[in-house]
């Protein structure tokens, strides 16, 4: 009598697993069930015989056997339903709860099937002696296998912090190039040059608007989040720039409760977000370009209405890539991106103070 893998032994079912255990059931089965009775029973069968232990062995293997092949497809199973590290008490608790059920049914069983058969020493080997031996079986598979499963999961949790750092140090890299954007400096100089002649108080006002945005960007380049409220004033400098170069074409509509001032976000997500709006849409009198940009439940919604246009030189995709990366190295909340027919939306999560401090 022997046992059959279970038919779902292939390459996903390794993955959720960690390693390929064929070799792990094909050795370990035999050589716990041959050394569990030595191990555990009080009177060793060993010593009527090899003959005699030969099929104590062979009882003692269809145990292994059948406990390691339950509890095997249990963990995976419930592996794949809770498959998150914080969902790590929830898989043990109700694989324990799915394991104790069959754990005495199978005893039972394997008990009446011992008795018909007729199975040499069961008589005299106490009842408790079988239940701590499988016990035994139980927490030994259990362990090896919850531990190789953590242990790849660790090390899946340092590949990604690598990746999420190497990600972060290019999206930080790109930040920095869109800070000193040269067309937006360009842009603001022309726009300077038709306000100094025109009205010369709005172009000491746009030049302080300008040495504030240029302060800022100074500012924060040291930080990896800042505070919602600090973004927004810089925001308000950086679109009473654009307000003055398009005019009536460009609205800027914050609603912000100011209880989410301390919340943070990542620095400069606000000035990309604009940017890769004026970018793709026709800005003009006649088709003005609305951006709205509100907070709801813990998150930030940055919305503006569609009127696309093809940019000059194609579109990258950087800006949202940048903002992407940078947020995920903080949180597991993801940048939500949504386009409809009528208008293009992304959501932001606005995170807690003691974000950055715990990296």
């Amino acid at each position: 009598m022997g046992f059959r893998f279970p038919k779902k032994d292939n390459r996903c079912t390794r993955e959720v697993i960690g390693f390929n255990d064929t070799w792990f059931l094909i050795l370990g089965i035999p050589f716990i069930g041959f050394w569990a009775p030595i191990l555990f029973f009080q009177d060793s069968p060993v010593k009527d015989g090899w003959a005699y232990y030969s099929m104590v062995w062979f009882f003692s293997t269809i145990y292994t056997a059948s406990y390691w092949l339950v509890v095997r497809s249990i963990m995976v199973w419930k592996r794949r339903r809770f498959p998150r590290q914080e969902e790590t008490m929830k898989r043990i608790v109700t694989s324990l709860l799915t394991i104790i059920p069959f754990f005495f049914a199978f005893n039972f069983i394997m008990d009446i099937i011992q008795v018909w058969a007729g199975a040499p020493g069961h008589a005299k080997i106490p009842h408790w002696q079988y239940i701590v031996t499988s016990a035994f079986i139980i927490v030994l598979v259990s362990t090896l296998y919850e531990s190789v499963y953590l242990y790849n999961r660790w090390k899946e949790s340092l590949v990604e912090q690598e990746k999420l750092k190497r990600e972060f140090l290019q999206s930080e890299l790109e930040g920095l190039k869109n800070q000193v954007n040269p067309h937006f400096l360009f842009n603001s100089l022309n726009t300077l040059i038709y306000l100094i002649p025109e009205s010369p108080e709005r172009a000491v006002e746009f030049v302080q608007k300008l040495a504030k945005v240029y302060r800022y960007v100074l500012e924060i380049q040291d930080k990896k989040l800042i505070a919602l409220s600090e973004e927004l004033n810089f925001l308000k400098a950086f679109t009473h720039l654009l307000k003055e170069r398009f005019g009536a074409g460009f609205e800027v509509h914050v609603q912000v409760d100011e209880q989410a001032y301390g919340l943070q976000i990542v620095p400069l997500s606000l000035q990309i977000l604009v940017e890769n709006a004026l970018k793709h849409n026709v800005v003009s009198v006649e088709k003005p370009l609305h951006i709205w940009i509100e907070e709801k439940n813990g998150n930030l919604e940055i919305r503006n209405n569609l009127q696309l246009r093809e940019p000059a030189g194609g579109s990258t995709k950087l800006g949202l890539l940048n903002i992407r990366n940078r947020f995920a190295f903080f949180s597991d909340r993801q940048v939500d991106i949504r386009q409809s027919a009528e208008e293009f939306c992304v959501t932001l999560p606005l995170l807690s103070r003691t974000m950055e401090a715990s990296i």
